[in-house]
């Protein structure tokens, strides 16, 4: 294989080329690279994703890369996934981060529940926000989780009085991801915490467990 770099700027050249440079027409060509890198060892796909980081404002290329390969995606360890998340300062490149990569390795015990503790601690307000973004994967069917209410709660409850609006709009969306799997455990949670939670999070997740949507008027955005 060529040089990381140039493999990158030629993915990045074909995306300048498409006519409508969506996220489905994008994840096309990354599908493509990723068949392309398929017999590559790790070293070289994590060659190929930190170029893509350092020079692309679409992380979420790079990360998917990485899961999207099997001997790549078992390296990761906490301090790789701490590398790779290096330099996340805006929302969208937090959830990338930590709902294609962070939040899977977690499930899968490629990092330990005390990393994304740590990061729920941070003083960095895009830190806390990942460690409640990366309890999604335990919880969202399509991402493979199958529930995790101990985990999930942890986080929260070390969050639960941070009224930083990126910090709450994703404590909700943790919650309302839980309550597919625990309703019963997201109610107790809400009634023992109405105090300190933010009114967006209460209002938000109340209306998930009473109609199953975030907002009464049919939005499921997060």
């Amino acid at each position: 294989m060529r040089d990381a770099a140039q493999i990158v700027a030629e993915f990045d050249a074909s995306v300048n080329n498409l006519p409508q440079p969506n996220t489905a027409s994008i994840r096309k060509l990354r599908r493509d690279l990723s068949q392309r890198l398929s017999n590559e060892d790790p070293e070289y796909v994590f060659r190929v994703a930190w170029e893509s980081i350092s020079t692309s404002s679409r992380r979420w290329v790079a990360y998917e890369l990485i899961v999207n390969h099997k001997e790549t995606y078992l390296r990761l360890n906490d301090d790789i996934i701490e590398e790779l998340g290096h330099g996340i300062d805006i929302w969208h490149a937090v959830d990338a981060f930590a709902r294609i990569l962070a939040g899977p390795a977690w499930r899968d015990g490629l990092i330990h529940d005390e990393t994304v503790y740590a990061w729920a601690n941070s003083e960095d307000r895009w830190w806390r926000r990942a460690a409640l973004v990366s309890t999604v994967a335990l919880n969202m069917r399509t991402y493979g989780g199958t529930g995790d209410t101990r985990r999930t709660l942890t986080v929260c409850r070390k969050l639960v009085a941070d009224h930083d609006d990126m910090v709450a709009k994703a404590l909700s969306w943790a919650l309302r991801e839980l309550v597919w799997h625990d309703a019963e455990a997201v109610a107790r949670f809400l009634k023992e915490q109405q105090n300190v939670l933010a009114t967006r999070v209460k209002r938000e997740v109340r209306n998930k467990l009473e109609t199953g949507l975030k907002n009464r008027s049919g939005s499921r955005r997060h």
